[in-house]
């Protein structure tokens, strides 16, 4: 839950970030939220979630 939530707040900032400075308008993101609903109803959310955690997997895994 912990990462769902970090991830929440990440693209959240993003999508403020995109509308302030490069010009997304909010109509964009309010289709790219109401796209994001629809796809985690779907048969393709189990795919996404598990593509989504073994990227975070690997990305935790590195070492600097």
């Amino acid at each position: 839950m912990a990462f769902s939530v970090s991830a929440v707040l990440l693209l959240a900032i993003i999508v403020v970030l995109l509308v302030r400075k490069s010009g997304l308008k909010a109509a964009h993101a309010t289709v790219c939220a109401l796209l994001g609903f629809f796809l985690a109803s779907s048969n393709l959310a189990p795919t996404i979630n598990d593509l989504t955690a073994s990227v975070a997997d690997m990305i935790s895994g590195f070492t600097f």
